[in-house]
């Protein structure tokens, strides 16, 4: 067999600009601040109103579980050409996954509740109306972008509008009494074993990684190029060090509100997180709530048709006919409507969001158990998990199910 060496030089890419460096990380930054939908945010707020600092160890210790999960449920959904619930359906058994789509569709259900309200209490906010008059809008563009409109391009503005989320960065700089401060609050800790405190610690674990995440991860990558699946990646891990850092600003920038009760907040309480402002701040608040919302209500209420049709092994898909995937586009507009009726009754906002996250935290659990066991199932992937993912996959696992006694046992003996 002939080898043929070339000893010219092979052309060169010119160096990338600083403009070229800002486009490309662009995208990341977007991602990251989308990704903090209303119930991230406020739970970050009531955080820090609540602890101070002393629940940002628990957000930066979700940095490399966060790149972990993106990069393992990508590639479980490109390499299988399936959905989490449709492989522990197909491997594991129907009870298992009916019994884990049940426990996503009462987390996705609360926080899609909790999250139009936190949108129409926002538009209310800026026009001084009541919020009524908006939840039926809310409730009816999501339906239109899911069954009708063009989601991905609507995103991409509506990503630029949730930037305003970086103010809180602002915020807490001018909030704290110095950077040294600060650091020393989240590295060195004053952990209180209370059941607010334990409560604290899901809440915010699983504001930052909700269910929905992992099972739209997967499911929207299914059978997608892997060039293009690996870009979905690298703008996920992106996104999840500006995610991480506006949510650890949102903590700084409230800890001077100085809560008793998490659940007691409202809304209107949480804007004063944006008090260096002045009067902009509960607009740019608003803002920023009503443009993370926008993106992730659809991808909420997609991710928990998903898990459901998935786990009764329906057809399913947002760019499928709707006559071939009927039973998803009828969940899709059953969740809408369902969710937006209940939001016409007194729905206390913060307490909905907050608990939705707590939950959020339990169910987390057992996702990543099955993300263990089908990433490292060599029947069904080309590529298993390297020592590195599984650590920070079992460390998660396993730091949630202490979290997650330590918080049952404080409410129930504490």
């Amino acid at each position: 067999m002939a080898t043929y060496f070339s000893f010219e030089r092979p052309p060169t890419e010119p160096s990338p600009t600083l403009l070229d460096r800002a486009r490309r990380l662009l995208p990341g930054i977007i991602s990251g601040a989308a990704d903090l939908d209303p119930a991230a945010v406020l739970t970050a707020t009531v955080a820090g109103a609540s602890f101070g600092y002393s629940l940002g160890w628990v957000v930066l210790l979700c940095i490399p579980v966060l790149h972990t999960v993106f990069s393992v449920a990508s590639r479980i959904g490109q390499e299988t050409g399936k959905g989490l619930i449709d492989l522990v359906r197909e491997h594991y058994g129907r009870r298992k996954a009916v019994g884990m789509a049940s426990l996503i569709l009462v987390v996705n259900l609360a926080m899609i509740i909790g999250d139009i309200v936190a949108v129409a209490d926002s538009c209310s906010l800026i026009t001084s109306q009541p919020r009524i008059y908006f939840l039926a809008a809310i409730a009816f563009v999501v339906w239109y972008l899911l069954i009708v409109g063009n989601y991905q391009k609507t995103t991409k503005a509506l990503g630029l509008v949730s930037l305003i989320l970086v103010a809180y960065v602002v915020a807490a700089y001018y909030v704290s009494s110095s950077v040294v401060s600060v650091v020393k609050g989240v590295l060195i800790p004053s952990i209180d074993m209370t059941h607010a405190y334990t409560m604290g610690v899901v809440a915010v674990f699983g504001s930052l990684l909700t269910p929905d995440v992992i099972v739209w991860q997967t499911s929207s990558r299914r059978g997608l190029p892997e060039g293009i699946a690996q870009a979905h990646v690298s703008e996920s891990h992106a996104g999840t060090v500006v995610a991480c850092l506006i949510s650890i600003s949102a903590m700084v920038a409230a800890s001077h509100l100085h809560v008793a009760d998490p659940t007691s907040m409202t809304t209107r309480a949480a804007a004063e997180a944006l008090a260096p402002f002045g009067q902009l701040g509960p607009i740019l608040f608003s803002l920023g709530i009503i443009g993370s919302g926008m993106i992730a209500l659809p991808i909420l209420v997609a991710s928990l048709c998903f898990a459901a049709s998935e786990a009764f092994g329906w057809e399913s898909g947002l760019s499928m006919p709707p006559w071939r995937a009927r039973f998803f586009f009828i969940m899709i507009s059953v969740t809408v409507f369902v969710s937006v009726t209940v939001d016409f009754f007194s729905v206390n906002t913060i307490k909905v969001l907050y608990w939705s996250q707590v939950m959020a935290g339990m169910v987390l659990v057992p996702i990543f158990l099955f993300i263990l066991l089908i990433s490292n199932n060599v029947r069904l992937m080309r590529t298993t998990n390297t020592y590195l993912q599984n650590f920070w996959l079992g460390c998660a696992a396993g730091g949630m199910f202490m979290s997650n006694l330590l918080f049952f046992w404080n409410a129930l003996f504490g």
